[in-house]
């Protein structure tokens, strides 16, 4: 059965939305995909309720059965950041009101789970994700993209199940990698053999810090 994941990146001005289905085989599906905006001379408060009520209104819509957030980073541009912590607190309650799991992944897990490589750039981040999605065209603006990244990464990095534990994911990963097909014995798309890289590359570096900590 497929699983439904809403991807959120987080933005006061821009705050991209995406709404993926993902079958156990990692086949991903758009669902929706939509930036949501709110104008800069309008007070705080205001703008946050109007996303706020875009984000409610695509819960409610397609009814996701968990939420991929980019994890906040400090930068040294204040403003930017915190409207990103800001909105990403708003879509962290509207999950809890509905007790929706919401995971938080940072943009080079996300990018490694995509591309297969964690320093990609948005471009081939883009590319990736319409082709993923058999698109016609790379979602605009970027925001757009970024939000289906999240949601597909989620999907993928917890075996296309809401909830499912990661490390079952990575068993599977692994006899998937061995064998170059997936559990149902489809053969692996380009996309989802880089996934298995990242992941194989990631589970080794975690290993790393553990014995360092």
């Amino acid at each position: 059965m497929a699983v439904r994941v809403l991807g959120i990146d987080p933005g006061l001005t821009r705050c991209g939305v995406g709404v993926v289905d993902v079958e156990p085989n990692r086949t991903a599906t758009l669902v929706d995909v939509v930036v949501l905006r709110s104008p800069a001379d309008l007070d705080t408060p205001r703008r946050l309720a109007r996303i706020a009520d875009g984000l409610e209104a695509i819960v409610e819509e397609h009814r996701p059965q968990a939420v991929a957030l980019e994890r906040v980073f400090a930068r040294s541009d204040v403003s930017t950041i915190m409207g990103t912590a800001q909105i990403s607190g708003v879509a962290m309650l509207i999950a809890a009101r509905r007790a929706l799991p919401v995971a938080l992944h940072t943009p080079s897990e996300v990018k490694a789970a995509i591309t297969g490589y964690g320093r990609a750039d948005k471009a081939q981040v883009g590319a990736m994700v319409a082709r993923i999605l058999g698109l016609d065209a790379v979602p605009k603006p970027a925001d757009a993209a970024d939000a289906l990244a999240l949601a597909i990464c989620h999907a993928w990095r917890t075996g296309g199940a809401a909830g499912a534990a990661i490390a079952d994911a990575e068993a599977g990963a692994g006899a998937a990698a061995r064998s170059g097909r997936d559990a149902a014995g489809n053969a692996l798309t380009p996309a989802q053999r880089a996934w298995l890289a990242a992941e194989r590359a990631a589970a080794v570096s975690g290993a790393a810090r553990r014995v360092k900590e």
